[in-house]
């Protein structure tokens, strides 16, 4: 899945040592633009939290799963990114697909 908005909280940082070492965790608020807007909490883990580098204010692409665990008889969902991208600041590989229809100059073609 996928969503689209604007960053418009990020959350302190949270660490902890577990079985499996050290991690952290980053939350942020995102919104949706629409008539009713929606706030959406998605947290990234561990590197992913460098590579985004993520600013209040910019507009987002994130790529999520949504989970749900149990605990003690009472369910806990998180969303979670695995991938951050920036809308507009990608480069297109096909830039170079388009086909000029305006003749050129000496065109011997007679149509």
């Amino acid at each position: 899945m996928e969503i689209i908005g604007k960053v418009i909280k990020l959350l302190p940082l949270v660490t902890g040592q577990g079985r499996n070492g050290e991690w952290r965790k980053q939350e942020f608020v995102i919104e949706i633009p629409g008539k009713y807007p929606k706030q959406i909490c998605i947290a990234i883990w561990g590197d992913k939290i460098d590579e985004s580098q993520l600013k209040e204010g910019e507009e987002v692409k994130a790529m999520i799963d949504i989970q749900s665990r149990e605990h003690n008889g009472r369910w806990y969902t998180e969303v979670r990114s695995w991938k951050i991208e920036r809308p507009g600041s990608q480069v297109r590989d096909d830039q170079n697909d388009f086909v000029d229809a305006a003749p050129e100059e000496g065109d011997d073609l007679p149509f």
